[in-house]
């Protein structure tokens, strides 16, 4: 990490080929902080197309120069997220068209590095994975293109086999476009919310409704015209930030559970 160069939010930055040997056309998916490669721990993968993978986490202690493969992909797929699991854990993926299927991480058995990986969800031509969750305490957060999401608690989530279409997490429609993605957050969290025009937006956790999983949500981030949701992040909260946001002229990113009569509309769940 001490690689990277430290610099203000409204920096460009470095690029990152000036870091990584990446391949023509070759993209930055996922990230993981690791410390120690410790024995009984795994890298669990997920990639657009729905398909999930484990491997032994001590297989990465011993990267080359030029990077070394962690999972092999089909044609047009790409890994979407990654995560450190005991392979004891529950996994939650979350696709554009508002659904999810949470499974049990047993029913994936370790793989080694150049493996493709099995089915975790079964999509329709149009839907894509676009988020992975570890299950912990606390609720999932589900945003769509258009700036709606809201908060649902974990164990509205039913359990089912791996390979399943799962249930709704949030509804597609035109109000709210496709999900862009879910995080597994508390009421202490704060989100950052940024759109493809490059607004970015921070909202405490404990200002977005809690409603269930067959519902459309709340505004979370006013969008221009032509603009859309493109990424969100779970962030910890830092003593002082308010302050200096306001001190700065900065949005403070509340999320608007003002009146919009079709804020918390149920449907029949499939």
């Amino acid at each position: 990490m001490y690689q990277l160069p430290q610099a203000s939010r409204g920096s460009r930055g470095k690029p990152i080929v000036n870091l990584l040997p990446l391949q023509e056309g070759e993209r930055i998916s996922a990230m993981l902080s690791i410390k120690e490669f410790e024995e009984g721990k795994f890298v669990f993968m997920a990639t657009s197309m729905g398909t999930v993978k484990k491997t032994s986490l001590a297989l990465f202690s011993r990267p080359r120069a030029s990077g070394i493969i962690a999972v092999a992909l089909d044609e047009g797929d790409k890994l979407v997220g990654v995560a450190i699991t005991d392979g004891s854990k529950d996994i939650l993926l979350f696709t554009t068209g508002g659904k999810a299927i949470r499974f049990v991480e047993e029913e994936v058995r370790p793989m080694g590095r150049e493996a493709a990986g099995v089915r975790g969800v079964k999509l329709s031509d149009e839907q894509r994975v676009n988020a992975l969750i570890v299950a912990e305490q606390g609720y999932i957060l589900t945003a769509s293109q258009n700036g709606f999401g809201k908060l649902t608690p974990l164990e509205d989530f039913p359990k089912h086999g791996r390979g399943g279409q799962g249930v709704i997490a949030l509804q597609i429609t035109d109000r709210n476009g496709g999900m862009v993605g879910a995080l597994q957050v508390s009421v202490d969290d704060e989100i950052m919310l940024m759109s493809q025009n490059g607004v970015l937006v921070r909202t405490p956790v404990k200002d977005i409704s809690v409603v269930g999983r067959n519902t459309q949500g709340v505004r979370l981030i006013r969008l221009e015209e032509g603009d859309l949701l493109s990424g969100l992040e779970r962030i910890d909260g830092l003593a002082g930030d308010a302050e200096a946001g306001e001190a700065d002229g900065g949005d403070s990113g509340t999320a608007d559970q003002a009146s919009d009569p079709t804020d918390d509309v149920p449907a029949t769940d499939t």
